[in-house]
């Protein structure tokens, strides 16, 4: 007994103790830190695995120009009413955006031999998905209106008595379903996802970030509003960077967290904001184990990858000019083969940029295969579409964001299968710890602004018991299940 009373003195004798640990600087965990900040709770800190803020909104140089590894559009900018709070932000620090307009894509879809399709070919079938579509939206609702048990989006096509088999259709259903959701009708839930909850809360217009600073400068700004700084660059030590945290003992009492460098920590509360995809993985260790219902749900849970694989050309060689011409489809007979292109030219006029988008299977087969095999895949259509004089690339980059230790993926995605019980285990509290990212938000999990708001709702629950002693897990528990049933049934 006293060799174990030594032990635990001596191992916390060195220990940095505050109130809350906020694990993880991306846009959640900044916020989380921000609403403490804000209501009285100063003595936080915040471990970051790398050595930068922003999580999946990262920035990179191709060709000189900064584009976005991941997180690149706000999606849903709202009305006057209900505007996405991204966009709000984005407006005032001056990002530089562009509206993406798809709405002449169909006139841009290419057949696997390179050939521009007639729409003659095109427009049946473009109306046929449109037609499915608000099909799978309407029995969504009368799913949920009537408690029937969820199915995926593929199995309301099948009563729809339409499933795409064809390159054409598969083309249009990726545009439809896995370029927004980042992975297949037959993997996503209908009713948790149909439709899609950002689009009806704050409409369908996209904006494309396009900003030298990088989309990541919405999180410095909001980082520089509470957290000390000098000429923009933050010097407070309640950041630290590059605190890979890999050990998590909670009680009653508090947390005991233990870092890569073997830097040991003490709170009262911490706040988790690694992905879904992180928590899948051993890199965390907790103590005790979390509870099998939560480990279990968080296993049912899908960690999406989507790739946004960027190009720099010495000249442009695609239609650049008019209104429609932004985007085109590749139509292949593998479904999601570099399926979706973007030219982007309106956003980096002169780069002679070009962007294709490919996820799941695929994003995970390019990641593992030599970049060089990537390459020439990418000329051998490029060439069918535009002929053999298509001049090499000067440049290229691949995210790789599955095999990320510190990600595991580009954002989650609502699987078939996962209750709305499910989801309520993944996002609750265990003892003194709590969790938050956009794998925590019902209605916009996958989006930035669903990480912004539950960054927000984590902390406000982590307040909750710092300042009104209100920590009782069984009313947490009641309170978080009413809000979600509310939220689920009037969605």
């Amino acid at each position: 007994m006293l060799m174990c009373l030594f032990c635990l003195t001596f191992c916390w004798a060195d220990a940095t103790t505050v109130s809350t640990i906020v694990v993880g600087a991306g846009m959640s965990g900044i916020m989380a830190a921000k609403t403490l900040s804000e209501n009285g709770v100063k003595d936080f800190l915040i471990l970051e695995a790398t050595d930068r803020i922003g999580g999946r909104m990262k920035k990179k140089s191709v060709g000189g120009y900064t584009i976005e590894m991941g997180a690149n559009w706000v999606e849903g900018v709202g009305s006057e009413d209900d505007v996405n709070p991204i966009w709000t932000l984005a407006n005032k620090y001056n990002l530089s955006t562009f509206y993406s307009d798809y709405s002449n894509i169909s006139y841009n879809i290419y057949s696997q031999e390179g050939d521009l399709l007639p729409q003659s070919e095109v427009a049946p079938v473009f109306d046929k998905a449109s037609d499915q579509s608000d099909f799978s939206e309407n029995i969504s609702d009368t799913f949920r209106a009537n408690g029937i048990e969820d199915i995926s989006i593929l199995s309301s096509q099948r009563i729809y008595k339409h499933v795409p088999t064809t390159p054409l259709e598969m083309a249009i259903d990726f545009y439809f379903y896995d370029f927004e959701s980042a992975e297949p009708p037959r993997v996503t839930s209908l009713i948790h996802v149909e439709p899609y909850s950002t689009f009806v809360d704050f409409g369908e217009d996209n904006y494309f970030v396009a900003d030298s600073r990088g989309y990541e400068q919405v999180v410095h700004e909001l980082a520089n509003g509470f957290l000390n700084s000098t000429d923009g660059n933050i010097t407070d030590t309640r950041l630290q960077f590059n605190k890979v945290v890999r050990k998590i003992e909670y009680s009653d009492s508090g947390v005991i967290i233990t870092t890569e460098d073997d830097s040991v920590y003490t709170a009262n509360k911490t706040i988790v904001s690694v992905s879904a995809g992180v928590l899948q993985t051993d890199l965390i260790e907790f103590k005790p184990d979390l509870p099998e219902s939560k480990m279990i749900a968080l296993n049912k849970w899908n960690m999406a990858v989507y790739t946004k694989i960027f190009m720099k050309f010495p000249y442009k060689f695609w239609p650049a000019s008019g209104p429609g011409t932004e985007f085109f489809i590749y139509a292949h007979e593998r479904r999601g083969y570099y399926t979706i292109w973007q030219h982007l030219e309106n956003e980096y006029p002169g780069g002679n940029l070009l962007m294709v988008t490919v996820t799941d299977d695929e994003s995970r087969r390019i990641q593992q295969q030599p970049e060089d095999d990537t390459k020439a895949e990418i000329m051998t259509i490029l060439r069918k579409i535009f002929g053999n004089s298509t001049p090499e690339m000067d440049d290229i980059l691949i995210p790789k964001w599955g095999q990320d230790r510190f990600y595991r993926g580009t954002f989650s995605n609502w699987p078939i299968g996962v209750t709305t019980n499910d989801f309520y285990n993944i996002k609750v509290p265990v003892g003194p710890v709590y969790f938050t990212g956009e794998h925590t938000s019902e209605k916009y999990n996958g989006y930035v602004h669903g990480a912004y708001l539950q960054g927000i709702e984590t902390a406000k629950l982590v307040l909750n018991c710092l300042t009104n002693d209100n920590c009782a897990l069984n009313s947490t528990l009641v309170d978080m299940r009413a809000n979600l049933k509310d939220r689920y049934i009037n969605r």
